[in-house]
């Protein structure tokens, strides 16, 4: 079998959306087990207080589920997101993961690859990006995990009320990637090909970047289906994954 490797991204899995969480789990017990590795490009969760969410029950199938597959020999590499920023080295020792700094450059069978998980170029959103400066500071996260677990749970659902209500008045245009900003961190690491997620805009954009092709693929959200990035040597290839009505029964309480 040909070494394959998969790129997922915004999954935002939570115990409200039990479907999709289902959905993760057969791709991790099945799909991810013959890949040469698995690389999650950010928001793999909705939220994340700190790393004593690995013992919240919604999240608890997620955590096993992750450290079966990386037991069985696949590595997984997860990226930040905007949502799980907060994932440290407990996420780490519970799963079996390794966290993967944004942006990353791999060799992908020959050809330098950029990885990122997609929101830095998002540079015309200056909401977010202010946002983003803050809570991404060293002061704000030891603030913020200085707080209690209830106290930190409840400022996270505040965040998600205020930025669901800012989505929502906002142009599409502008929460979406710069294209000189693209080609400005491509040139500067050197790479001609990048894959990312965050948009929740699947697809794949060929462009050219000082006289040479370039090509920027962007990961698909798994929210009403899931989405699969194949890569091997000859190429790649973006992948839905339905649902199923075994996905639709599972619910959480089989924790």
């Amino acid at each position: 079998m040909p070494e394959t490797t998969l790129f997922i991204s915004d999954l935002h899995l939570c115990g409200t959306r039990p479907a999709i969480t289902g959905l993760f789990l057969d791709f991790l017990q099945q799909r991810a087990r013959t890949a040469d590795a698995l690389y999650i490009l950010g928001d793999l969760f909705e939220y994340w207080i700190g790393d004593e969410a690995v013992e919240q029950e919604e999240f608890r199938p997620i955590i096993r589920g992750l450290r079966e597959l990386t037991s069985s020999g696949t590595p997984v590499f997860v990226m930040h997101g905007n949502r799980d920023f907060l994932m440290s080295h407990g996420f780490e020792k519970a799963s079996g993961c390794r966290l993967l700094s944004d942006p990353a450059r791999i060799d992908l069978y020959g050809t330098p690859t950029l990885l990122m998980h997609g929101d830095t170029p998002c540079i015309d959103d200056i909401e977010y990006m202010n946002f983003r400066t803050q809570v991404r500071g060293a002061a704000w996260q030891k603030e913020f995990l200085a707080k209690s677990v209830a106290e930190r749970d409840q400022i996270v659902r505040d965040f998600r009320e205020i930025s669901k209500n800012s989505t929502a008045t906002k142009n599409p245009e502008i929460m979406d990637v710069n294209q000189k900003a693209v080609e400005s961190v491509m040139r500067s690491h050197q790479v001609q090909r990048m894959i990312h997620g965050h948009t929740h805009r699947p697809k794949e954009h060929l462009f050219n970047l000082d006289g040479q092709p370039a090509r920027r693929m962007v990961l698909g959200d798994w929210y009403d289906q899931g989405s699969v990035l194949r890569v091997d040597a000859r190429g790649w290839v973006l992948e839905s994954l339905p649902l199923t009505p075994k996905n639709v029964g599972w619910v959480s309480a089989d924790v």
